[in-house]
């Protein structure tokens, strides 16, 4: 065979090719009429030339202590608490496109269509980084240990941790434009086009803000320690660390729509359009939901620990914190 390959044109060449692949899949029908037991190829394989099954995630290297990840629409960011970094990636490839630093200990991060904000938990303040560069913009002072941060396409609202309120920053330069109290210990919080959402990992509550002027809609209940929010265009989906499952809320009212089990210790929400995709930290898994129903459609293996994360449009990214990685999926 190696023979033939090395005396054959470029034309000749496609032609053993084919001829190969036509006798490997008649030789696999053939073995599997005989009861041998062969993987079926499949068109991806061949369409990239592996003749393995095929699987198209991959895992990339980031900073020590990876936290949580925003897209800006090409690059992927990620927070690296114990290294006091962000790292960027190109979405397409994950090739690193550098590490900036942060304040002290990040954690939450957020994209508001031009800068990256990042939420340094041990230095209470928040950096402001433009998303073309890295280059810092400014610091800014919020409440006591900041954790997470949303953006509601004008203004930057950050929940405090340590201090159980929110900071509401004006995206352009800064200025705080006020502190709201809500629930205790404060670690998720979501937009959904008209009011804040903060989920207390302290009392196990969801607090309801109007965006326009911080003022308090309502409180609701959740499961036990809720922690990350996603909107998913109607409803607020929470996920409860304490008692392994996530809460689908009708955003409107705030009434519990269902409650749906995931795997252990779930952290973070994402949306994809379709599902929703949990991270479950301490089962070394992402959990993947249909959004109408609430349905399991899969549960898949992660780096571990996995906490933040964040769909590009066409994947899901999973920061891991046990090993200083992201994964895509």
């Amino acid at each position: 065979m190696l023979n033939i390959l090395k005396s054959s044109s470029p034309r000749n060449l496609l032609a053993v090719c084919l001829l190969f692949l036509c006798s490997f899949v008649f030789g696999q029908q053939t073995s599997a009429q005989q009861g041998v037991s062969i993987p079926t190829a499949n068109p991806n394989q061949v369409a990239i030339l592996r003749w393995y099954r095929s699987n198209q995630a991959a895992t990339f290297a980031v900073g020590k202590g990876p936290g949580q990840a925003a897209f800006d629409g090409s690059s992927m960011w990620v927070t690296n608490s114990s290294a006091n970094t962000v790292t960027k990636l190109r979405a397409s490839d994950g090739a690193s496109l550098g590490n900036f630093p942060a304040g002290s200990f990040p954690s939450g991060i957020a994209f508001d269509g031009g800068n990256i904000w990042v939420a340094d938990q041990g230095s209470s303040s928040i950096t402001k980084l433009r998303a073309s560069d890295g280059t810092a913009l400014g610091r800014f002072t919020v409440g006591f240990s900041p954790f997470a941060v949303a953006f509601d396409g004008i203004n930057i609202w950050v929940a405090n941790l340590g201090s159980s309120n929110v900071t509401k920053l004006r995206a352009t330069d800064g200025k705080v434009l006020g502190t709201f109290l809500v629930g205790f210990a404060p670690q998720g919080i979501a937009f959904d086009g008209t009011n804040i959402w903060v989920a207390n990992t302290g009392d196990s509550t969801i607090t309801k803000l109007r965006a326009s002027d911080g003022s308090k809609v309502a409180t609701f209940t959740a499961g036990i320690g809720p922690g990350g929010l996603a909107f998913d265009g109607t409803f607020i989906w929470v996920a409860n660390q304490g008692s392994n499952n996530v809460t689908k809320l009708r955003a409107s009212d705030g009434s519990v729509v269902g409650t749906f089990p995931v795997g252990s210790l779930p952290q973070s929400v994402v949306f994809d359009g379709v599902n929703i995709w949990v991270t479950n930290f301490s089962s070394n898994s992402v959990t993947k939901l249909r959004a109408s129903d609430g349905a399991l459609i899969g549960t898949f293996p992660t780096g571990q620990f996995p906490e933040g994360a964040a769909f590009d449009g066409a994947n899901v990214w999973v920061v891991n914190a046990g090993d200083n990685s992201i994964s895509k999926h």
